[in-house]
Order: C-alpha cells, then sequence, then structure tokens
C-alpha cells in the first residue's frame, strides 16, 4: 500500500492474516483454559487472560520497530546476536527450570526464554553475514562462518535441555540453500538424519556393517568408466561411523529419558511390549489424545466450548504445544482446514514478499523469517497427528506463551518493515 509513515506502506495483507492466527489461537486457548469459576476475558489471572497481555506487549513492540529506522536492524544485527548468546550462556547459572528444561529467565511477571529471541538474532545475523560484500557463501571459509552462526546457538540449547528449540535453528539451512550454498550440503544433512534414526534402530556396529557393503556394491556396479577414489570414500565410512557413535553418546547423555521415550515410541525403538505399551500410556498419552480429539471432531466439530476431551483436560497442554488438536474437536475438518489455509497462504505471501526485496539483507532476513515459522508449523502439526515425535515445539501466534507471541511477532515485523522501506534509498 502507498502511504506516509511507518504505517503506509506496510504490507496489510500479512497484518490481517497474523491478525487473524493470532484470534484464532486465543480463541481456542480460551476454550481450553476455561473454567467455572472464570469471569473476565481481561483476568490476568487466566491463561487466557496472558495471553491477552502478553500479546499487548507484543503489539507495543510491533510499534516500536515499525518507528525504527531499517538500517537499524542491519547496523546492529551483531550486538543483538552476541547479546542472545550471551543470555544462552546465562542460563546455566541464573536460569530458571520448567518441565524439565532450565530455558527461562524469572522476571517476576514473566518468564523469558531467550531462544526465542536467539531466533530473531540468528536470522538478522546470518543475513547480514551473508549480505555482506565481502561474503562469498562459495568459499570454504566463509560456509564454515555462515554454519558457526547458525549452530553456536543451537548448540547451547540442546544441553538445557530443549532439543525441540535447538532443532529450529536448522531451518535457517534453507536460505544458506537459497543464497548458493552447495546443493550436496543438503545431501550431507539429509544423510545425518538418516544415520541419526538408523543408529537408534539398528545400532553402531549394524551401520558400520552397512555403510561398508554398500561401498563395496558402489564399486562393484559401477561403470568401468567413472573413476571414485578409494581415500574419499573410506574418509566419507570414518566420518559417518563417528558421527554414528556420537549418536549414541548425545542420545544417552544429553537426552533425558523423556527424550529418549519419545524417540523409542517414534521409531519403534522398544522392543519389550509390555515397555512400550507404558510408554504408549506415559509418553505418547499426549498425542494419542490429540489424535482422538481431533477425530471425534467430525467434519463440522462440536461447537464453541462444546469439546468433551478439551473440556475434560483428556490432552495436557493443549494450549501449548496441542493447541491444533482443540481446533481439530471443536471446530471439525472444516476448522483444521482453514487454519491450514490461512497458514498456507500466510507463508506464501511472506515468500512473495522476500522475492520482491531490493536489498540483500532484507530478502535474506525474510527467507530466515519463513523458514524459521515454517518450521515450527510443519513440525506442531506433525506432532499433534502422530507423524513427529513430541519435541516441544510451539504453532507460531497460536501457542500459548509469552516469550513465542512476542518474539514471533517481532520477527515478523522486522521483516515488514523492512518490506515497506523497500523503495526507498535503495531497499
Amino acid at each position: 500500500m502507498s502511504g506516509k509513515g511507518p504505517f503506509g506502506r506496510i504490507d496489510w495483507i500479512s497484518v490481517i492474516l497474523y491478525l487473524l492466527l493470532v484470534f484464532i489461537g486465543w480463541i481456542n486457548i480460551y476454550s481450553t483454559s476455561l473454567t467455572d469459576s472464570d469471569g473476565s476475558i481481561f483476568d490476568f489471572s487466566t491463561l487466557y487472560g496472558k495471553q491477552l497481555f502478553f500479546f499487548g506487549i507484543a503489539v507495543l513492540g510491533i510499534i516500536l520497530v515499525l518507528f525504527v529506522e531499517s538500517n537499524f536492524f542491519e547496523r546492529f544485527s551483531s550486538i543483538f546476536y552476541m547479546v542472545s548468546i550471551a543470555l544462552l550462556l546465562g542460563l546455566f547459572v541464573f536460569g530458571k527450570t520448567i518441565a524439565g528444561a532450565t530455558s527461562w529467565y524469572n522476571l517476576g511477571f514473566f518468564n523469558l526464554q531467550p531462544s526465542e529471541l536467539a531466533k530473531v538474532a540468528t536470522a538478522l545475523a546470518l543475513a547480514k553475514f551473508l549480505s555482506d560484500i565481502q561474503t562469498d557463501i562459495r568459499t570454504r571459509k566463509h560456509q564454515m562462518y555462515a554454519l558457526v552462526i547458525i549452530l553456536l546457538p543451537a548448540l547451547l540449547i540442546l544441553p538445557q535441555p530443549d532439543p525441540g528449540s535447538s532443532l529450529i535453528y536448522f531451518s535457517l539451512f534453507f536460505v544458506l540453500f537459497r543464497e548458493g550454498f552447495p546443493i550436496y550440503y543438503l545431501g550431507i544433512l539429509l544423510v545425518m538424519v538418516a544415520l541419526f534414526a538408523t543408529t537408534l534402530m539398528f545400532g553402531t556396529v549394524w551401520v558400520s556393517i552397512g555403510l561398508v557393503i554398500l561401498a563395496l556394491l558402489i564399486y562393484t556396479f559401477k561403470k568401468a568408466s567413472v573413476k571414485i577414489p578409494i581415500l574419499p570414500v573410506v574418509g566419507a565410512i570414518i566420518v559417518s561411523i563417528l558421527f554414528s557413535l556420537s549418536v549414541n553418546l548425545v542420545f544417552e547423555h544429553v537426552f533425558e529419558q523423556r527424550h529418549r521415550d519419545r524417540f523409542a515410541l517414534w521409531l519403534s525403538l522398544e522392543k519389550d511390549e509390555k515397555k512400550l505399551e507404558e510408554i504408549r500410556k506415559t509418553i505418547g498419552y499426549n498425542t494419542y489424545q490429540s489424535e482422538k480429539a481431533i477425530e471425534s471432531g467430525g467434519f463440522f466439530g462440536k461447537g464453541f466450548l462444546e469439546g468433551t476431551r478439551t473440556k475434560g483436560d483428556f490432552v495436557p497442554e493443549q494450549h501449548t504445544d496441542y493447541i491444533f488438536s482443540s481446533v481439530g474437536e471443536e471446530w471439525g475438518f472444516l476448522g483444521t482446514m482453514t487454519v491450514i489455509l490461512l497458514f498456507s497462504i500466510f507463508f506464501l505471501r511472506l515468500i512473495h514478499l522476500a522475492e520482491r526485496q531490493k536489498s540483500d539483507f532484507s530478502r535474506m532476513y525474510g527467507y530466515g523469517v519463513i523458514s524459521i515459522l515454517v518450521f515450527h508449523y510443519f513440525i506442531n502439526i506433525g506432532m499433534v497427528i502422530g507423524l513427529l515425535p513430541t519435541i516441544g515445539v510451539p504453532l507460531p501466534f497460536f501457542s500459548y506463551g509469552g516469550s513465542g507471541l512476542i518474539f514471533f511477532s517481532m520477527l515478523l515485523f522486522i521483516f515488514l518493515k523492512l518490506d515497506s522501506n523497500r523503495l526507498k534509498d535503495g531497499i
């Protein structure tokens, strides 16, 4: 849209979609947390009241972002990143433990989760580095710098332990590939995922045997004209075996038992049927009840505040990670498809905005925003319907939580601010 001032050129389609998602999310938080003794929607002792308060803070942050000059975010991106890393390090000394993870600072009226701030800061720092005129992503040196920017916060978050939040940072690899990162790194990433899963399922010994057999088969059946050096293949096998060994170390000594149980359930690692059934009733309970809640909604749903599983607290933490199940129960297939359609239109709109940027920094940051939001969306929905293990990843703008709502909003509106000034001074 045309116009002057901080609000004149902002993309109102994205703003409207954002507000719709926040509103629908709040409606479902209200539904999942309302009790007979609750009164006003502005009762800040309730979850839905607190979420309104968090939204108010988010709005203040959005207004601040829109009044700041666009080049402020590029100029100070490195400082934002260093502050976020310092806050992550501080958790090891001053962090508050909630649900087994030391991921929060207790500010009295509010628990701050710095990993959410770090997502914004990392997206900004990565965009700043990649857009620098001296950066050539085709060189190994600059590739390593980019990887450090992404992996440093992820490695600090992993031992909290919070593997779900740590995993989100890997979404920023898509920014690298969009900007010319060698595609074979994607192959390496997929191989690492495959090695991780197969190691958990079969163990390092069988993975090692499989790798050797695969190499022998390649050499046996390759065409005579194709030359494959032996040393790189041997090196790749050794590195893969070392990675497989590290999987066991991380799984046994970094992940907590609840995380191990979730992977055991997802990959059917537990062979003892009795113990597997026990895991289903404990760790797998949330997913099972979530699936049943969605299934019970049918096509049209049971109606607002009429969800029996929602009102009966069958799905633990339904207002956070499993908020989508309340949509399925109360609004049915039509409700879930509406939410999915809104998210899809929202993501496509952001891609359109990213592609029209005249500034490299704005485009790269835009794709960082898209990567983070899309990754959250797919992991959360996959988790709720049982396709992925439960790893504690909220649905953007939907799930209850102050840090999530505030910093998701900042993440988005910094990009909308950059987009609104794309024609001014070359951006």
